[in-house]
């Protein structure tokens, strides 16, 4: 798999954009809400380095099902949320691509009371955007390749490599090798 950032790297740009929202929060207390369940190897990194009071919440989106690499219908299930009526939230996602996800979150969080919202992504994907909004924090801008690693998966596999892999045709068959095999056991 070619890296397109190394677990160095990826430390850099989350320490960055942490350096960005500190400097737009000071020490307002801030509730941070992260997208399930891409980001929640971003969301561990991102909240050990800030030092303003927050609080931590999740919400469950999905537009992409199984072994799959296109959008599919948007879900979103705020049952996990922890109360963020009249507070200062930060929605947190691994990758801004098409923008409908983090759109529709936004709304739903506005529906629940927040205060203020704004947004952080890991990666804003270049070329695929079909929305106005823009994030407010990026760690990075990625080409249009499909990426794997720092959370983000391919059919739930790969969430946990330390760096960010792109995923090329001679992957995926590979991947597909491996657990069809595994499958059959």
């Amino acid at each position: 798999m070619r890296v397109l950032h190394t677990e160095e790297q990826l430390r850099q740009g989350v320490e960055r954009m942490a350096s960005e929202i500190a400097h737009a929060y000071g020490d307002r207390p801030l509730t941070i809400v992260s997208v399930l369940t891409g980001s929640v190897v971003l969301l561990a990194d991102l909240i050990r380095m800030l030092e303003m009071p927050l609080r931590v919440g999740v919400i469950e989106a999905s537009s992409y099902g199984g072994a799959r690499t296109t959008r599919g219908e948007l879900t979103v299930n705020a049952e996990l949320l922890l109360d963020i009526r009249d507070r200062d939230v930060l929605l947190v996602d691994d990758i801004f691509d098409t923008g409908h996800t983090l759109v529709k979150v936004v709304e739903k969080v506005q529906e629940l009371g927040a205060a203020s919202v704004r947004t952080a992504v890991l990666l804003r994907k270049h070329g695929r955007q079909e929305v106005s909004a823009q994030p407010d924090f990026v760690g990075f801008e990625i080409p249009d390749e499909f990426v794997v690693g720092y959370g983000l998966d391919y059919d739930d596999h790969y969430r946990n490599l330390p760096y960010l892999g792109v995923l090329e045709q001679a992957d995926l068959d590979r991947h597909h090798e491996l657990f069809a095999a595994s499958e059959k056991q």
